[in-house]
């Protein structure tokens, strides 16, 4: 598995992009259209949101329904595959599973924060980090996310990321005073992981020349070792990472 393959979903209706339904399902077919290896093509949609979806003609290839109402949709012949959903306090991630009870070849992915670690997940099911948002509060620090990065390598449990995550490298975002994720440092740091290396640095690193000799140097055991962990990460902009990673010589 390339390292990059099917990396990122489409996040277009969530901020701070925050399309309309047409647009963002024009978007998404535009997307598969074009057929990047990097895109998952998965639609992310809100559960409140899906009698929208369900109007329209276009039907994405997949969907991630996100949970933001109290129970889920009955989405009916809708190519849900993923769900996602905070993980409730006091709640175990069995539990969530139990009250759920999804159907067979949808798969579970529970937020928790990114300082919380050592968690018993089933088989099957994954967690899911919140790296950024509309507020400094709500981007993790470094030690929190490597932590998280290196615990999930350690049980090996898989995760998905969302939200922050707009370019590749690390960067001072001053409309919100915080240093923001990159997405290619978050990769590079499960990379380290796996590999029994602390996540932190790399996370922390600003240095583009570094992390393009790392992402160069990554084998492939690695990087399908990686990926096993980090399913896939959304975005709200499908376009911006890949010419980040063209503009890097990460792909062609």
């Amino acid at each position: 598995m390339n390292l990059y393959t099917a990396l990122i979903d489409d996040a277009g209706l969530f901020p701070p992009t925050s399309l309309h339904m047409d647009e963002a399902l024009a978007r998404n077919e535009r997307d598969l259209e074009r057929g990047s290896d990097v895109l998952t093509h998965r639609f992310l949609c809100p559960a409140s949101r899906l009698d929208r979806l369900r109007a329209r003609d276009y039907r994405p290839r997949r969907i991630g329904l996100i949970a933001d109402t109290s129970e889920l949709p009955d989405w009916g012949d809708l190519p849900v595959d993923y769900v996602e959903t905070r993980l409730p306090p006091d709640t175990s991630v069995a539990e969530l599973v139990d009250t759920l009870g999804l159907r067979d070849g949808v798969r579970l992915f529970a937020e928790v924060p990114a300082r919380k670690t050592a968690m018993d997940v089933p088989d099957g099911v994954g967690l899911k980090v919140r790296c950024g948002g509309t507020t400094a509060e709500e981007f993790p620090p470094v030690e929190h996310l490597g932590q998280f990065i290196r615990s999930c390598a350690e049980s090996g449990i898989p995760f998905k990321a969302t939200a922050g995550l707009h370019h590749a490298v690390r960067h001072f975002d001053p409309s919100l005073g915080v240093d923001r994720h990159g997405f290619l440092n978050l990769l590079l740091a499960v990379c380290e992981a796996v590999e029994g290396r602390d996540p932190a640095p790399v996370l922390r690193t600003t240095d583009v020349g570094h992390l393009v000799r790392l992402a160069h140097a990554v084998q492939q055991d690695t990087a399908e070792r990686a990926r096993q962990l980090l399913v896939s990460y959304g975005s709200c902009n499908t376009s911006a990472p890949l010419e980040d990673l063209r503009t890097l010589g990460l792909i062609s």
